[in-house]
């Protein structure tokens, strides 16, 4: 991940950063949106009295972890690159607090939860804010 932000970087008169990459060949964008169609459809089994508590939360979620991403390397600057990031793996926790919270409360016993949570971890630890990005 931080050598492909670090490749996707133009340096102009040393001193202005430019973010010059497609969000679409990112690894973590990728990852973050295949765990998405995952989420999507875990939800889409859970029972109905869910879907406008949890499910709609772990959905939401999901989405906003590519999403912020995408938006993310659109902007100018790695400081506010690396707002979106943060806010990406703020939704990657959160997600993964919801996921463990279905797997205690057993709402979904036939879906591998574990499994799940740890695309989710693997996505937090692609994610990487160190200043040298």
């Amino acid at each position: 991940m931080v050598q492909e932000i670090k490749d996707s970087i133009l340096v102009l008169n040393n001193q202005d950063l430019i973010m010059k990459h497609n969000f679409r060949q990112l690894t973590i964008w990728k990852d973050a949106v295949a765990l998405a169609k995952e989420i999507y459809t875990l939800t889409q089994q859970l029972p109905k009295e869910h879907k406008y508590g949890i499910s709609s939360q772990m959905f939401r979620a999901a989405v906003s972890i590519s999403s912020n991403i995408s938006e993310g390397s659109s902007r100018n600057s790695q400081k506010e690159f690396s707002y979106f990031l943060r806010t990406s793996i703020g939704s990657a926790f959160e997600l993964e607090t919801q996921l463990i919270i279905t797997k205690e409360c057993n709402i979904s016993p036939d879906v591998d939860i574990d499994r799940l949570i740890a695309k989710t971890q693997s996505i937090q630890r692609q994610i990487d804010l160190s200043p040298t990005m």
